[in-house]
């Protein structure tokens, strides 16, 4: 009979091999799944992992890495903060929809004139707005003890219906001939997110991801603040003891992790996506979820973890052109690593054990 075991200290070597593991699995699974789907399941997974890579036309698609990596890694690296305190913020979606939508409604509020300040204030406006939008559950847990996870997942719904009003109401381009969206930053300089050198990829955007990266690192590692959010996590009681204000750290970490996803949504509308339109929303928000846990909550993994996403973000795209895959089954083949990290997760804590049925 095949049962689990406690073990008397998690496993380091499991809780390093899970991720990788958890790749493979996905792999060999996603691969049966396209098969199903008459889809050639090598050649499925040669084109999400090595096309974008190395295939003939990897010149183009590198750069989309960084493109697609930047916002995930920044939406990530806060929801890692609250995450390793024990605070579940599941509504980064929505908070990368009004950090949008705050940051180019600064922008188009300038519309036509041209300044330096423009673009700093967009930034600001756009932290900003994902900062408030945290907030909303932070202060309802900590004054009325709602719950973090229902109350900032309802209001991605809610974030979705006011991008959907900015779409087609308040933002609405007025030289756009009657069609749904705003006007397009990238054809305002003062507010478009330019790639800093020409063609590769990099923006203002991936300059965030990699400072917030580090900053994340010395925060968990070399400052106080950091010692609390890793303490209440592991021991709520000794952090209690130890002084620390629960009240002041919900507030804290959905406020950084809102602040962040914000900023990615800022950084996405003003340009690669280049306007607010109905259809912004890519998911980045949900999709950081399985890049915080896939990278173990640490910065640096979470960097890796990010590039990793990108690639399926893009090997799918090519998959669904060049092999006719359905967006569906890429979608179900990006869920599939987040079951499998979380399945693997339990061989951390646990060993599987054989034991000889008792004969009654």
């Amino acid at each position: 009979m095949i049962s689990l075991e406690k073990r008397p200290q998690p496993s380091r070597a499991w809780s390093l091999a899970t991720p990788l593991v958890a790749v493979l699995a996905t792999m060999v699974f996603g691969g049966l799944l396209f098969a199903m789907l008459g889809k050639p399941p090598v050649e499925a997974i040669r084109t999400i992992f090595w096309d974008p890579l190395f295939g003939e036309f990897a010149f183009y698609y590198r750069p989309q890495l960084l493109v697609k990596g930047a916002p995930l890694v920044l939406i990530a690296i806060g929801l890692s903060l609250g995450f390793k305190a024990g605070i579940w913020n599941i509504g980064a979606e929505g908070q990368y929809i009004i950090g949008a939508i705050v940051g180019a409604s600064v922008g188009l509020a300038f519309y036509p004139y041209e300044a330096w300040y423009i673009f700093p204030l967009m930034v600001m406006g756009g932290a900003l707005g994902g900062w408030a939008w945290a907030m909303i559950p932070a202060v309802l847990k900590v004054r009325f003890g709602t719950n973090e996870i229902l109350v900032s997942l309802m209001l991605v719904y809610v974030a979705e219906q006011l991008l959907a009003s900015a779409s087609l109401r308040f933002l609405k381009n007025p030289e756009g001939f009657g069609f749904p969206g705003s006007r397009n930053l990238q054809d305002y300089p003062s507010a478009f997110n330019a790639d800093l050198i020409a063609g590769s990829g990099m923006h203002w955007g991936v300059v965030a991801a990699l400072i917030a990266v580090i900053f994340a690192y010395v925060l968990l590692n070399r400052h106080m603040l950091g010692f609390h959010i890793r303490l209440t996590g592991e021991a709520p009681r000794a952090a209690r003891f130890a002084g620390v204000n629960p009240s002041r750290l919900i507030l804290l970490c959905l406020g950084m992790s809102g602040a962040l996803a914000g900023l990615a949504g800022l950084f996405e509308v003003s340009g690669p996506a280049g306007q607010i339109s109905i259809d912004f929303n890519a998911g980045y928000g949900f999709t950081a979820i399985i890049v915080a846990f896939l990278g173990r909550l640490h910065p640096i993994g979470i960097m890796l973890a990010g590039g990793l996403m990108a690639l399926t973000y893009i090997g799918g795209d090519i998959a669904q052109s060049n092999l006719g895959l359905p967006s569906a089954a890429i979608q179900v083949f990006q869920g599939m690593l987040l079951f499998f990290l979380l399945a693997l997760d339990l061989l951390t804590n646990y060993r599987v054990t054989l034991r000889k049925s008792e004969v009654a």
